[in-house]
């Protein structure tokens, strides 16, 4: 029986080159989790205040390290080579900053061609009205806030508490204060 040459089909060469060589010496490359872990932890912070130069918050920085590194991994590169990673860094920094440019070009042009936002007009019946909604509108906001959805929003204090994030004997302060500063505002001179 006649073999079959598959020379020229790639993806069978590969398999072969794999074939010939030891597989023990394939993975002398290949440094274990513990040396990448061991490695992370001793320049990690470096990297860290690397990226920094380019990232606008810590959040950021650590995504941009997080990424060099996983990236870094993934290529098999060889442990030792910290200059091919703070360079990875600084290319993944410079990629993110392109990135938030076009985004931020984008955002704007979109918000350029949004129609601007309309404030509602309300209709008011009399003058009294007028007043009252004046008066609402120069409160402060934490008050105007716990008014609004305690009177419009029928929330109980608790509720308003709960999703402004404050207690609601707070929110029940800022209610009566909103109230007393409405009362002082609206009394006839």
């Amino acid at each position: 029986m006649k073999e079959k040459n598959f020379d020229h089909v790639d993806k069978f060469i590969g398999w072969r080159r794999l074939a010939d060589k030891d597989r023990e010496k394939v993975m002398d490359n290949v440094a274990s989790h513990e040396d990448w872990k061991s490695c992370f932890s001793e320049i990690g912070p470096g990297l860290l205040l690397f990226a920094r130069q380019w990232a606008r918050s810590a959040a950021d920085a650590e995504d941009i390290v997080q990424e060099a590194f996983v990236k870094f991994w993934r290529r098999n590169h060889k442990i030792n080579n910290r200059a091919l990673l703070y360079a990875t860094v600084r290319s993944i920094a410079l990629d993110f900053i392109r990135r938030d440019k076009r985004r931020a070009r984008r955002e704007a042009t979109v918000f350029a061609e949004a129609d601007p936002t309309v404030e509602p007009q309300f209709a008011w019946e009399d003058e009294a009205q007028s007043a009252l909604a004046a008066a609402v509108g120069c409160l402060p906001h934490d008050q105007r806030e716990v008014l609004v959805l305690k009177i419009w929003n029928e929330l109980t204090f608790s509720e308003i508490g709960e999703a402004l994030g404050i207690s609601q004997n707070t929110a029940a302060s800022r209610y009566r204060y909103a109230l007393a500063n409405l009362k002082k505002n609206l009394q006839p001179q």
